[in-house]
Parts: C-alpha cells; structure tokens; sequence
C-alpha cells in the first residue's frame, strides 16, 4: 500500500517537474496552450465506469453464490428427509420434525437476521438433535447416507451465512462515491453557461445511470436484505414436503417446535 502511494506521489512531482522543464525544450507551443479540463475529464469517466462494471460483477457473483448456496441447502434438507425413511418409524418420525423445525427457524429467524449479515443459533439447535439421532443409528443402513445429507446441508448453510456480509468493503464504496462525485462535478465545469439545455440533459442522464449503478452494486451486495434480494423460497418449499412427509408416516402429529422454529417439547 505504502509503495502504491509512494510511486504516485512520484509519478506526479514528476510529471510536474517535466511540464516545468523540459515542456519549453520539447515543444514549442505557447505556455498557455495544452490540454484542457474537457480533455482530462473524458479518462476520468472512463475510470470511474470502469470501476462501477468491475465492482458490480463483484457483487453479483456473491449474490449468485447466496441463490446456490440457498437452494443447496434445501436441497440438502430434502434429501435428509427422504434418507430417513429408510430409518427406524422413531428414529424416521424425529429427524423428520426436526427437519420442519429446522427450516422453519431457517425461515422465521435466521432470514430476517442475514439481513443485517448476522445468523441465529435457532437453526443450530435443531441440527443438534439430528447428530444425536444419527448416534442411535450406528451400523444401521441409512447412517453413512444421512450423515452425507446433514454434512451437505452444514457446508451449504455455512456459505448462506458467508455471502450474507458485504462482499465489497465499505471503503471501497465510499471511494466510488467520490470518484462518482468528481466525475460528475468535472462534467459539470465542461458544460457551457448558455445554450446548455441539451449539456445539462446529457449529465443528468449519465449522474442518473452512475447514481443507479452504485445503488445496485451496494443492493446486490447485500443478498438477503436489499431491493434485490434472495427470498426463502426453497426452504419453504422443502419445509412443506418434510411436514407433508411427517405427517404421512408418524403417529405423531405435533411437531416439537412453534411457527418460529423455536422448541416448545
């Protein structure tokens, strides 16, 4: 970082030096005469999109992985739930609710709280008591299979949890927002004072569509709790198949949870 810093300082002192210098030995234009502001604002614009396109894959590739990684998990739950028919009915009928209490706090508690990048231990609690049933298992068929299942839902919600923070520091973003501004400002000093109606259309439209860019990068960047977001549709659906699944092959009907995920037996 130190030396980033360093060679620019010197690359301008130097660039300063040589227009001081050597511009009267290379040219022989006026002193007066050479680029103008316009000319130094068209590299700036440039930069400053090439900055927000960079920035905003960035964050749409987090995003993307959050939707996989969601949908994994379903996945995952899913499965747990058809290999535990091939469980004993006590064992089969537990890991079961515990499957519909599980992304019911997946649902109710731990979306709302990646809103903020933070997850809730509501999930864990259930997860829990699957490795205490998986234990009562042991040198049973189904156990190597359900251990899989629970192993892939663990990976797949750990990466739920990792692309729920920010992706982009906020430094960066705060730099963007300055360059945005600089650019913008310096577009402005370009235009002309009179006859500008068609200028100042042209800049609004450009502040418009760098302004929504921004915006987008730092919505994308939070895939849980933005505009743009990722909704608990998998879970949901397979929380309705584990109940439909439990309920046809329990006695049992109450499950050991609330509507929150929160254990009431």
């Amino acid at each position: 970082m130190l030396l980033v810093i360093l060679v620019a300082v010197g690359a301008l002192l130097a660039g300063l030096a040589a227009n001081r210098y050597l511009r009267p030995r290379l040219l022989t234009e006026d002193d007066d005469t050479g680029m103008a502001v316009k000319d130094l604002v068209g590299p700036l614009l440039t930069l400053t999109v090439l900055l927000l396109a960079f920035v905003l894959v960035t964050a749409n590739g987090s995003y993307g992985k959050a939707e996989v990684a969601s949908r994994g998990e379903a996945r995952a739950l899913d499965q747990l739930v058809e290999t535990a028919e091939y469980a004993p009915a006590a064992q089969r009928s537990r890991i079961q609710a515990d499957a519909v209490c599980y992304a019911r706090a997946v649902r109710e508690q731990e979306w709302p709280a990646m809103a903020d990048g933070k997850g809730s231990p509501a999930p864990s609690v259930w997860s829990t008591d699957f490795r205490r049933t998986f234990r009562t298992l042991e040198g049973e068929t189904a156990f190597g299979m359900l251990i899989a299942a629970d192993n892939k839902r663990s990976d797949e919600r750990e990466e739920r949890l990792t692309q729920a923070t920010a992706s982009i520091p906020s430094a960066i973003l705060w730099f963007l927002l300055a360059t945005l501004t600089i650019t913008v400002m310096g577009l402005g000093i370009c235009l002309p004072r009179r006859n500008n109606r068609g200028q100042v259309v042209t800049l609004v439209v450009i502040t418009a569509l760098l302004t929504t860019t921004l915006c987008i990068i730092r919505d994308v960047d939070r895939p849980f709790g933005g505009i743009i977001d990722v909704e608990p549709t998998a879970i949901t659906e397979a929380e309705r198949q584990a109940t439909r699944d439990f309920l046809a092959h329990s006695r049992i009907t109450e499950l050991p949870c609330d509507d929150q995920g929160n254990r009431t037996a």
